[in-house]
């Protein structure tokens, strides 16, 4: 029934499984033309390589020759990486979640040869147990229904197409300043006041939130938004879910502490991340937030940057078959490896056997008295963790996700004065644009050791790439950047807009069963309001009416999620606060690091900084000149001007009088 087709995959997370028993296929045309061919139902897997869960189902049925030869006799099974395919992962979540009231991954779908879906789960066990069938039942039942049920199944399948594919309504309303204010009102009352974050456990960490609270207090002052932010940052930072040794977070706390981590490290988590910790210090000039900003940023550099300069997508939280083994302790460990230290220690980390056989993840609930002897036992415990098996990485390069990496590192490079993360930001961008962009002005989404695989760029891409080449204006000089973030939002406009509605696939990209738009802030932002702040962004800095527009339109589609439930539309609120500022403008003339970083560092977050030589093409840049042979600096609004400065506390002064 055909042979295992994913060694030749550019997807990590595909290849771990190029040598299971089950005739995997990869998404295709193929696969549904095989399944009508034969008569079978598909069989649809959907996972990513930092997946525990995934892991497990794949060990207990995949890799059972049992299993693997039922499902090769019965169905067409494929394989797909959510993370490489995000437009087949989105569509399908959304079935499973109408049909079984809950998603998650892996997400085990089964469709009709038309691609439709009758039957929906996640993880299912090789015995039954607790309620829940186990896979080999479910594949039998499945077969069953087939042949003897098959017109039901077939109406199963068209009525799921046709109930969750119609077309979308075209966003209305607008997020204006009662939207603003109404969000961190009901951020106020989800907000726990006891271990800060918001809701109840687990905990993911509200990057966007943040984000938009940091921004919302700079232009209102309202002080309770600042106490979300500082209290949350701190309760992250100082909890488990943070890699005390060696900086980065884990994805999620499992508890309300943060103390537990679910441990796998993501790259859009910790980009997301660095630019909230980087915001946190510009507003308030907090040691921990600098501390954290840094050590994010080294992890990034250190942990996941790939040969090629791009970023990986994530570290797994299993190694030697167990999660986190490689991040917990034991007390008598640290005795062992720290000697006359290590008593401290556990008590300064609070290693009291939160996991089992009496591990625990390493805590800072607050600064040492002996800042020396915790950074001595940091280097003796890297040291050791050295020695054990190193968490497998996800190596493919994301095209939104390397976006948002970009953007981070090149704003704490500047603001920190840290030029090595500027220089990072700049290579990967060009990696981007090398290996992901090609001369028709399509973005490809990943890569892997330099060679581009066969996905094409959603939403999120352009957008979180074309966000990147914006920001790079203002840290490089380079006009090259916006040549190709212009060009990038201009297929966006082309292709990913349809009556004034935003799609999260092109319109020449491969048909589905139905065309995904999805406008929620969850894991990562989403595409449309990426798109919104790049248009935004690109609107200052070229004056273009249709950008504003467009930028305008993109918030309408989160609209309606902005005023019932701002934990989920982050992004969305962050960028319509620096609208309902009405976005400021930065253009530098001339070269001085100084003004450039105190106009990243003082204006809000938002502002378009431009920086360049006199007589630039930037439309920004037109006109402005030095100012008795020195750099200047020139903040505009709707490119209106004020009297170029050439000292940053004037810089300053003219920031402060604005807002």
């Amino acid at each position: 029934m055909g042979t295992n087709e994913l060694g030749s995959s550019t997807s990590p997370y595909l290849r771990q499984h190029a040598d299971n028993p089950v005739a995997w296929k990869q998404w295709g045309e193929p696969v549904f033309a095989e399944a009508r061919e034969r008569d079978v139902p598909v069989f649809l897997s959907v996972g990513y390589s930092a997946c525990h869960w995934c892991h497990v189902m794949a060990h207990e049925s995949f890799e059972d020759d049992e299993t693997s030869a039922y499902l090769n006799e019965h169905f067409v099974s494929v394989k797909v990486d959510r993370e490489e395919r995000p437009d087949v992962d989105a569509i399908y979540m959304e079935a499973t979640v109408a049909m079984t009231g809950q998603g998650g991954w892996p997400m085990s779908v089964f469709l009709t040869p038309a691609g439709e879906p009758f039957f929906c789960g996640t993880y299912f066990p090789a015995q039954a147990r607790m309620g829940m069938a186990s896979f080999r039942q479910v594949l039998e039942s499945l077969t069953d229904a087939w042949r003897t049920k098959r017109e039901q199944i077939d109406g199963i399948g068209e009525s799921v197409v046709k109930q969750l594919g119609a077309r979308k309504a075209v966003g209305q309303g607008a997020i204006d300043e009662a939207t603003l204010t109404k969000a961190v009102a009901l951020l106020k009352v989800d907000f726990d006041p006891v271990d800060a974050g918001f809701g109840q456990a687990p905990k993911f960490p509200p990057s966007m939130v943040l984000d938009f609270l940091l921004r919302h207090h700079r232009r209102t002052g309202d002080e309770d938004a600042l106490r979300m932010v500082t209290q949350t940052c701190e309760r992250m930072a100082r909890g488990g879910m943070y890699d005390q040794l060696a900086g980065g977070f884990a994805r999620y706390s499992v508890d309300r502490q943060w103390v537990v981590p679910h441990f796998e490290k993501m790259l859009y988590d910790n980009a997301l991340l660095l630019d909230v910790y980087t915001h946190w210090w510009a507003v308030t000039g907090t040691p921990l937030a600098k501390r954290i900003a840094t050590e994010t940023a080294d992890f990034l550099l250190a942990e996941l940057r790939t040969p090629e300069g791009g970023f990986a997508s994530a570290l797994d939280a299993d190694t030697e078959g167990e999660e986190g083994r490689y991040y917990v302790w034991h007390p008598d460990e640290l005795r062992q490896i720290l000697n006359d230290d290590a008593d401290w220690v556990i008590d300064l980390c609070d290693v009291t056997g939160t996991f089992e056989h009496g591990t625990s993840v390493l805590q800072l609930r607050q600064d040492p008295d002996d800042a020396d002897g915790w950074q001595r036992a940091r280097t003796v415990l890297r040291t050791a963790r050295a020695r054990r098996t190193y968490p497998g990485r996800d190596d493919k390069v994301v095209a939104a996700w390397n976006g948002l990496a970009i953007t981070a590192l090149a704003r704490a490079g500047v603001v920190l004065e840290k030029p090595e993360y500027v220089e990072a930001a700049v290579t990967a961008a060009e990696l981007i644009r090398d290996v992901h962009l090609d001369e028709t002005g399509r973005l490809h989404r990943t890569s892997r050791d330099g060679q581009v695989g066969t996905a094409h760029g959603v939403l999120e891409d352009y957008a979180a790439y074309a966000q990147a080449c914006l920001t790079l204006l203002a840290t490089t000089n380079g006009e090259q950047w916006l040549e190709i973030a212009e060009g990038l939002l201009r297929r966006v406009l082309d292709q990913f807009v349809a009556d004034g509605t935003f799609f999260d696939t092109a319109a020449d990209a491969e048909p589905l069963v139905w065309r995904p738009q999805d406008p929620t802030d969850n894991a990562s932002p989403s595409g449309v309001s990426l798109a919104a702040e790049a248009f935004t962004t690109l609107a200052s800095v070229t004056g273009s009416a249709r950008y504003e527009e467009a930028a305008t339109a993109g918030l309408r589609a989160s609209a309606a999620l902005a005023d019932r439930a701002p934990r989920f539309a982050g992004r969305a609120l962050a960028v319509a606060e620096t609208q309902q500022a009405g976005p400021l403008e930065i253009a530098i003339v001339g070269d001085s690091a100084e003004l450039v970083r105190t106009a990243l560092t003082d204006a809000p977050w938002g502002t378009a900084v431009v920086s360049g030589r006199p007589g630039s093409d930037v439309p920004l840049l037109a006109g402005r000149d030095l100012v008795g042979g020195r750099a200047a600096a020139y903040v505009c609004q709707k490119f209106t001007c004020r009297l170029p400065v050439v000292l940053p506390e004037d810089l300053r002064r003219e920031l402060r009088t604005a807002r």
